[in-house]
């Protein structure tokens, strides 16, 4: 009430959307909110649109300074509404979920904002309590930073601050969130390419389509026998940025090298022995050791920051004609993650 009622710099909160016909929670929200609207402490400073469609919503993106959306995350689909409000130089206000997660931070890479965001996209268990973190800082926010840039005005009566970050709202995330540069790269990057993938498969009656499923036959036959024989004991201690050799003896049966591809996914390792945010390095084949047995290396680096790192081996097929190894649904891992002690930094 504070905010939306000083003389000095007044806000006004503008609503509008339907509630889904079962959406019963929906319906008592913006019951709510049309009850908030009719106090009279709150008239003509909090407003809900009703009957909303498309013409309504071409009015809100055109006429708002600010977007504010405040989903409960990580539940936001998308947030395209937002990206409307880009468009039309609204600056947006939410939390970092959706698309706003992603853009906020590419944005904001350097000291020219494009917005603000509400909290640091943590999530809670509790959501009674991330309610209260983020109404605390949305309070901060408008107090201390929307609502005194809106009003920063000099001697031509222009909010300067305000239009720059406008600008730079525009500049930035126009180029990266818009239906031309979503349609383009759906087009080259997934429909061109199973166009051609098909193509590909389809030439000469099949040939290469019964090619690549009697090579999934075989190697889903030979699966069961895929096995890591051993992998090459741990050092004790290494410094920042020093390269680690990992080996692995793998089993690979009736199969080859070939038809496989062997990674070593190493990370950090956190409270819960777990590998955060692992990277997947690819393995060589460097000679055979028996009928079926073949040894793979590879050379990490632990250089992202001191700690305790750790390391698995994992084996999928591989098969030029396959997108993605993970399609046929076979993998193998070593039996136990191997840990990479703690990487000192000197």
């Amino acid at each position: 009430m504070r905010i939306l009622n000083n003389a000095q710099r007044p806000v006004q909160i503008n609503y509008s959307g339907k509630a889904h016909p079962r959406d019963d929670a929906g319906k008592q929200l913006i019951q709510t909110i049309i009850n908030l609207a009719a106090r009279p402490e709150f008239r003509l400073k909090i407003v809900f649109l009703e009957n909303y469609d498309m013409a309504v919503a071409r009015y809100m993106v055109q006429g708002c300074d600010v977007w504010l959306n405040t989903p409960l995350r990580p539940q936001e689909a998308s947030g395209t509404s937002g990206m409307k409000a880009l468009a039309n130089g609204v600056i947006n206000l939410s939390t970092l979920d959706g698309w706003w997660d992603e853009a906020w931070r590419m944005g904001n890479s350097s000291e020219a904002d494009v917005g603000w965001a509400i909290g640091s996209g943590e999530s809670y268990d509790d959501a009674d309590q991330q309610d209260q973190v983020e109404s605390a800082a949305l309070y901060e926010l408008l107090e201390r930073a929307i609502i005194p840039a809106f009003y920063e005005r000099r001697s031509d009566g222009l909010p300067r601050k305000w239009i720059a970050l406008m600008k730079t709202s525009i500049a930035k995330l126009c180029p990266e969130f818009n239906m031309h540069r979503m349609a383009m790269q759906y087009a080259d990057e997934y429909y061109l390419v199973a166009h051609r993938r098909y193509r590909k498969l389809n030439a000469d009656n099949l040939a290469q389509a019964k090619e690549a499923a009697a090579w999934y036959s075989k190697v889903e036959r030979a699966w069961p026998q895929i096995s890591v024989e051993s992998v090459s004991e741990p050092v004790s201690e290494i410094r920042l940025g020093d390269e680690v050799l990992v080996s692995a003896r793998v089993m690979l049966h009736v199969l080859s090298p070939e038809d496989v591809a062997v990674e070593v996914v190493t990370g950090l390792v956190g409270a819960d022995d777990q590998i955060n945010r692992p990277v997947a390095i690819p393995m060589r084949p460097s000679g055979q050791d028996g009928e079926g047995s073949y040894l793979f290396q590879a050379v990490i680096q632990p250089s992202a920051k001191s700690g305790l790192h750790g390391y698995a081996i994992r084996v999928l097929p591989r098969h030029v004609d396959f997108m993605s190894p993970f399609i046929p649904g076979l993998i193998t891992w070593a039996r136990a993650a191997s840990p990479v002690p703690e990487v000192q930094t000197h």
